[in-house]
């Protein structure tokens, strides 16, 4: 009993002591500032933002190019083409376009091929030219380098969801209409963004470079626009919900649209936008050829094949464009 005691007073002057000392301080919490994730490279702020109320340069018939070369034309009357013969000496066709335009041009997660409307439609131009469809070489551009890339030959063609205008038609040659485009505007479904009313004071995403981007920049504002290099790093931000709207041609929105459901093309058009192949200015004799590439197309059903492969998502075909002539 006297053991039992002493060990019961033991524990209680334990007891007593502990409930003296101070427990031991938590150590502080850490400071820690939680930030957006970071935006793709090259995209923020416009570096280019031309006055809105400046209009877009005019000419007449922005969009008729130069006829084929009839077939069968005897050789004293044949215009000489040094372009062509200069690829054809180098038995490559150098085509500039970019992997970021799902639908037109983007790789195949199977293959890594490069694949799309746009690359049928410079793979054609290479059969014709060089007799196989293979015979040509990728350079990858955004839309602000396209038009320095084709002044200074580093590609023959440009075929990249590149819109005719009166201010690239100073800079370089085009071919006849391939594809008749639409300005509009994607967002998250039930976002409250139904067309670019709902634009102003919000968050728009656009490629530098583009038409979407000046046209913008005109027409609303007061929208808050993010550029990017490609329009697969606005879908990226878009995405994180770094800004709530992308805003350009329903070809390459819907190629966005279709990688994820939470998206939705609202709204109505807010200008059509005709892709054309571009091409260095002095180069006449290779716009006619690939006008007549694109003649060959448009009557033999390629043009449709090639729609029905990629563009169903936009509905069934409307048919290619109405070739327009200068000459």
């Amino acid at each position: 009993m006297n053991r039992l005691l002493s060990l019961l007073a033991l524990i209680l002057v334990g007891l007593l002591v502990t409930s003296c000392v101070s427990p031991e301080p938590l150590p502080p919490e850490p400071d820690v500032s939680y930030t957006e994730p970071p935006l793709p490279d090259g995209a923020g702020p416009p570096t280019d933002a031309p006055d809105p109320a400046t209009p877009d340069a005019q000419c007449a018939r922005p969009t008729a190019s130069l006829r084929p070369t009839p077939a069968g034309l005897a050789a004293e009357n044949t215009p000489p083409t040094p372009t062509i013969d200069a690829i054809k000496a180098r038995g490559r066709l150098t085509v500039g376009l970019d992997t970021g335009s799902n639908l037109f041009s983007f790789r195949d997660p199977m293959t890594g091929k490069l694949v799309g409307f746009d690359v049928d439609i410079a793979r054609e131009i290479a059969r014709d030219l060089l007799g196989d469809p293979e015979l040509v070489d990728f350079r990858i551009l955004t839309s602000a380098e396209r038009i320095e890339a084709l002044q200074n030959s580093t590609v023959d063609v440009v075929v990249k969801t590149m819109t005719i205008t009166c201010a690239r038609k100073e800079q370089v040659a085009f071919s006849t209409v391939y594809f008749q485009a639409q300005h509009r505007v994607l967002a998250v479904r039930g976002s409250g963004i139904n067309g670019v009313a709902d634009l102003a004071n919000r968050r728009v995403c656009a490629v530098d470079g583009t038409t979407s981007l000046r046209r913008l920049q005109r027409i609303v504002p007061a929208a808050q626009i993010i550029t990017a290099a490609m329009w697969s790093d606005c879908l990226v931000v878009l995405q994180q919900r770094q800004v709530d709207a992308i805003s350009t041609d329903d070809t390459i929105l819907a190629g966005l649209a279709a990688q994820d459901p939470y998206l939705q093309l609202v709204g109505d058009s807010l200008s059509p936008e005709p892709y054309g192949v571009g091409i260095k200015k002095e180069s006449e004799d290779l716009v006619r050829f690939v006008n007549g590439t694109l003649e060959r197309i448009r009557r033999d059903g390629t043009w449709n094949r090639f729609y029905n492969r990629w563009l169903t998502v936009l509905g069934s075909s409307p048919g290619a464009p109405f070739p327009q002539y200068v000459d």
